[in-house]
């Protein structure tokens, strides 16, 4: 396993979406904790418990190669010394799809290790478009 040094939670959040987008499975098993209590639970999907586990579903989530692309709004961060909650809306696009997809509301929960913040906890549900956020329309400068 590689082993990357994120220094803030927010690196290894970059670095989790980076790896996601990349359908990069070393680069993502190198956000997440080496503990066996790690959970990760995709949209729709059941829990996958423990580092075996998580890395066996982003396997099957990556063998059709990159195909997603994220951008992210409204992060709320809970952040303490140790831990440090960051909830957000993905929207997601598929690549060759131009139909937008409904946002994603995801809760990623990040802890301080001694080689740095990893990924403890990532929780995706899938919006109803009843339920996703309304987005202000762009600003006009004048």
């Amino acid at each position: 396993m590689i082993t990357r040094n994120y220094a803030t939670p927010q690196d290894a959040e970059q670095a989790f979406y980076r790896a996601f987008e990349l359908a990069d499975l070393v680069e993502m098993m190198a956000v997440w904790a080496e503990e066996e209590d790690i959970v990760c639970v995709h949209p729709g999907g059941g829990r996958h418990s423990g580092v075996v586990e998580v890395r066996e579903s982003w396997r099957q989530i990556f063998s059709q190669g990159p195909r997603l692309r994220f951008r992210l709004a409204g992060n709320r961060v809970f952040a303490g010394r140790m831990m440090s909650v960051h909830s957000v809306y993905e929207h997601v696009t598929v690549a060759g799809d131009p139909r937008p997809t409904n946002p994603v509301l995801s809760t990623n929960i990040y802890v301080l290790t001694d080689r740095g913040w990893r990924m403890l906890v990532h929780h995706a549900s899938p919006l109803a478009p009843e339920a996703a956020p309304q987005e202000a329309p762009p600003s006009v400068l004048h």
